[in-house]
């Protein structure tokens, strides 16, 4: 399950990037709405994917709270969010998964 949730991390911190830096860019001085609907759909997802592998990772492993809480918070920051998926990384070769 870690191995998973690191790959949805991956793409959920993706997904923001584009989002933000691509898609509202382009919504905004391209004139070009659909971006948003497109990217903002598929990041939607991905969150919701998101947090229910952070839960239920949470409950698997036993995760403290505030493990669980630190990568929600940093999920939702743009080149911040890609630290959640290498942290996984780690605890997946720690655990060698």
């Amino acid at each position: 399950m870690l191995r998973i949730f690191q790959q949805v991390a991956l793409w959920e911190a993706i997904s923001t990037v584009i989002l933000f830096f691509v898609a509202m860019p382009l919504k905004y001085f391209g004139g070009v709405p659909e971006a948003v609907q497109a990217v903002g759909s598929i990041h939607g997802f991905l969150v919701v994917v998101f947090v229910l592998l952070l839960i239920l990772c949470w409950r698997e492993y036993k995760w403290p709270f505030s493990r669980v809480a630190k990568y929600l918070v940093i999920s939702l920051i743009p080149i911040v969010s890609f630290w959640v998926e290498r942290d996984v990384k780690k605890l997946v070769h720690h655990q060698k998964i």
